[in-house]
Order: C-alpha cells, then sequence, then structure tokens
C-alpha cells in the first residue's frame, strides 16, 4: 500500500473511530444532577434574591458559582400539583391534579406515563429521593411509591400531611415503615441519607441523579432546640407568640415557641446543608461534574405562626401560597455546574417546573416524553444562543367543591392575567408593575383576547372541574 492509501485508509478509520470514542468520552462524563426542591420558600426568602434579615450564604454559592433566574415559575401554587408538573414535564392545563388532594392514593403518577426518574434511569443513572414525595403514600406498593417510578432509593416522610411534623412518629426507607424514637428531628436523618447515597455513588463511578424535596421552611417551624434559642435570642420581642400546627391523628406536632425565630433556624438549617453537600462534592472530587439546581414548590405560606410579611418573603411580589398572582407561583432558581455553566450570571428567561423534563432529556442527550409539554433550557444553562421561548404560561388552581376556590393565570411576555372563580380577567404589565396593582385590562381588550385564546390552547378544550375536596393546611 502506497502512502496516498495509507493515508486514505487512516482517515477512514478516524472517521469511523473518533465520533465511538467521543461518545464513550462523553458517556464516561455524564454530569451527575442534583435537584434540591424546597417547601413554601418564597421569592425573597435567600439573601442572593433580596433577604435582608437573614443570610443564606452556602445556598448563594449557587448563585456567586452559577446561574439566578429572575423569571421562573412553579407547577402550581400548592404541594401536589407543582410536584406532579415537575415529574411529568406536563403543564398545568394538561396535567392530571391541579390541587391538593383529600385521598392520598389520588395524587399518585400514572405508571404508563414516563417521569423524570425514569429518564436518567433509563440512560444508566442510580437514582434517589430524599424528603417529602407528596404524591402520595411512601409506604404503599403501587403507583403512590416512588420507587414505582424510577427512583432506585426513597428515604422520607409516610406522606405529605406527616410531613407537617419534623418529629414524626415513622419514616420511610424503600417503601418500609421505620419507627423513629420520639424527639428525632427527621431532616438530619434524610439529609444524611442523601449524602450517603452521593457518597456511595460517587466513588463507585456511578453518575447519579439525587433529588431532595426538602419539606423546609413548610410549617410546623420546627428546627433543633440549640438553633432555634441561638435565633429567639436574636428576636426576643417574638417569644410570645406560638406557632401551633397539626400532622394527622397519633403524630406528634409541638408547639413552637416564636416562630419567628423558627423560620430563621430553619433557614440556616437548609443553608448549612446546602453547604455541606457543595462541600462533599469537592471532597468527593466531582463538583465540576455535577449540575446542582434548588428552587422551590410554590410561594411562601402564613401558617404555624410564620409571617412572610416581617420577612418579606414574596419579595416585591403580590401573593402567597394557594395565590396565582406572582408571589404564590414564582419563585428562586439557582444553577451551578462549574466550568459548564459560568459564574455569577442573572437570566431573566421565562421558564417553568415543565421545562425540566426537556432540559433533562436534552443533557442525557434523549428525548423527552411525548407527554412533556416544557422547552428545554440548556442554551440558557450554557449560555448559548438559539433559546426557545414559551409563548405563554398557564396556571390553573382548583381546591375542590367545598371551598369552590378556583383560580386561574397567564404569563405571556411581560403580561400577566389573572382571574378568580371565573371572574374577569385583572392585566398587569409586569415590566413596570411587579407587585400587579395598576389593572390593565379595560385598557388593553386585545391583550385580554390574547390571553383568552392561550387559555384555550392550553386546556384544549377541558371541561374545568373541581378536584377532590382537600385535607386542610396542605
Amino acid at each position: 500500500m502506497n502512502i496516498h492509501g495509507a493515508a486514505s485508509l487512516f482517515r477512514i478509520l478516524f472517521r469511523a473511530l473518533i465520533p465511538a470514542a467521543i461518545a464513550g468520552l462523553a458517556f464516561a462524563q455524564r454530569p451527575n444532577v442534583i435537584y434540591i426542591l424546597a417547601d413554601d420558600l418564597g421569592y425573597g426568602d435567600l439573601s442572593s434574591y433580596g433577604q435582608q434579615k437573614l443570610a443564606t450564604p452556602h445556598i448563594d454559592r449557587l448563585a456567586v458559582e452559577g446561574l439566578r433566574f429572575t423569571q421562573h415559575y412553579t407547577g402550581n401554587t400548592v404541594c401536589t400539583p407543582s410536584r406532579a408538573v415537575l415529574m411529568t414535564g406536563q403543564q398545568p392545563g394538561t396535567v392530571y391534579v391541579r390541587g391538593n388532594l383529600g385521598q392520598e392514593a389520588n395524587a399518585a403518577l400514572d405508571p404508563a406515563m414516563t417521569v423524570l426518574p425514569e429518564i436518567f434511569k433509563a440512560a444508566g443513572y442510580a437514582t434517589g429521593a430524599f424528603g417529602k414525595w407528596g404524591l402520595g403514600e411512601t409506604h404503599r406498593q403501587g403507583p403512590e411509591n416512588p420507587l414505582v417510578h424510577g427512583f432506585d432509593t426513597f428515604s422520607g416522610w409516610k406522606n405529605q400531611l406527616i410531613a407537617h411534623t419534623y418529629y414524626p412518629s415513622t419514616m420511610v426507607k424503600d417503601g418500609v415503615e421505620i419507627p423513629l424514637e420520639a424527639g428525632t428531628y427527621i431532616h438530619d436523618l434524610i439529609m444524611d441519607d442523601a449524602f450517603r447515597f452521593i457518597d456511595t455513588n460517587a466513588k463507585s463511578g456511578q453518575p447519579f441523579f439525587c433529588y431532595i424535596p426538602t419539606a423546609i421552611p413548610h410549617a410546623a417551624m420546627h428546627a433543633p432546640p440549640e438553633i432555634h434559642q441561638k435565633w429567639r435570642e436574636r428576636f426576643p420581642q417574638f417569644d410570645h407568640l406560638i406557632g401551633r400546627y397539626g400532622a394527622g391523628p397519633g403524630e406528634d406536632c409541638p408547639d413552637v415557641v416564636n416562630p419567628i425565630a423558627g423560620f430563621a433556624a430553619m433557614m440556616e438549617v437548609l443553608d448549612r446543608d446546602v453547604g455541606r453537600l457543595l462541600d462533599l462534592l469537592d471532597e468527593l472530587g466531582i463538583a465540576d461534574n455535577t449540575l446542582v439546581m434548588f428552587s422551590s414548590d410554590n410561594g411562601p405560606h402564613r401558617e404555624g405562626g410564620h409571617d412572610p410579611d416581617f420577612w418579606n418573603s414574596g419579595g416585591d411580589l403580590r401573593g402567597l401560597k394557594r395565590d396565582m398572582h406572582e408571589g404564590g407561583i414564582r419563585v428562586p432558581l439557582l444553577a451551578r455546574w462549574p466550568g459548564v455553566i459560568e459564574a455569577g450570571r442573572t437570566t431573566d428567561h421565562i421558564s417553568a417546573f415543565w421545562d425540566m423534563m426537556p432540559t433533562f432529556s436534552e443533557l442525557l442527550g434523549r428525548a423527552p416524553p411525548l407527554q412533556a409539554d416544557g422547552i428545554s433550557m440548556m442554551p440558557t444553562l450554557r449560555g448559548a444562543g438559539g433559546q426557545r421561548e414559551h409563548a405563554h404560561l398557564y396556571f390553573e388552581f382548583s381546591t375542590g367543591p367545598e371551598q369552590r376556590t378556583f383560580s386561574q393565570a397567564v404569563r405571556m411576555g411581560k403580561w400577566k392575567a389573572y382571574s378568580e372563580r371565573g371572574g374577569p380577567f385583572e392585566l398587569y404589565d409586569l415590566s413596570i408593575d411587579p407587585d400587579e396593582s395598576q389593572d390593565l385590562a379595560k385598557n388593553r381588550p386585545d391583550v385580554v383576547r390574547q390571553i383568552r385564546a392561550a387559555i384555550d390552547e392550553a386546556t384544549a378544550g377541558r371541561a374545568i372541574e373541581f378536584v377532590t375536596p382537600p385535607l386542610p393546611n396542605r
């Protein structure tokens, strides 16, 4: 063979082998993903989003070393439907549940549907969930159990109602209910299990998806006594306040002296544990190959003695949990992936929970499931061009025939529309009116017509129905 023939053969082999080598390299370096979901944490509860009365330095590292979203939305304004949107990738007009349910079984994901952990599982990842599932009884052997939906392991509360106390009588590990000693602060056990999962898989070289739906700072306002006491000394003027909350029959949900201090203590615990997590990634040498994201399932609550006004939990946004104004559905989103996500960047890209499914699908090099309605945010995460935008975001909240609560909202560019109980739409220009104080509906009937067309598209002609009556204070 002459030199030209040899060169030609080399080029053929190069073209054949190099793509396979690159694919193998990408497979070996698949990024780990950690998604932390706080519970009832408001847009203004982190110091990186303007909180002045407490600091969250470890969570803020995600902003300093990564990307901060200013226009990110949940799947709903309460726990169960928001988590259903996250898991399925379906937008609120098509997802199967739009309120918290009186029967946990009704919250279960459809086993026939491909949900978030299953796309990681199909890509060869280890998968674990640690905390408050919110989609059914975690000890039951059926569709309520997270192990049925692609998680290899689960550690956390038995159900959403029991997650109202941080001192439950039992916890569930991999479908088995385990008794706890009285006075056990369950959050610490759950986080230890999450860290153990990360450590084990990192040391074995196994890529992993770690979902941490912590209950903090949902009521009751429980925190370890020594941390709570420190904040009571800082805010002694609130020691006359008693925070009370319920967690279901047979469960101990202690009253909280000075729930103002209780909230601050809970936030310190959460921030501390994010710091522990980031330190663990450094110790294991996997920080540069791990995407860490942090968000919240809905806006801030006013329960168990928590005072969102004192803490300015909603920032400059109007509304709270169970409210379709911005404070109920716009939440922080932080993303850190050293070497891929440029540090210290902020984006006003409008995104939502149902974008996570296509985002993670693109990350894994897979097509998103057919039911997914969202748009991948990978171009935004990478700082690249070509990011697609939503024509609109639709939200719908219904709490059942007993309370007859029903509300809708649409975000369309700078416009925000809101309707309560099928009434006329209010219309706000968020670019100049972020607290939704100036109703422009009468001045812009053309925009209202566009909003109504967007709702028809989002609901696809579905008849609006009320869901099963909820358990109180979910």
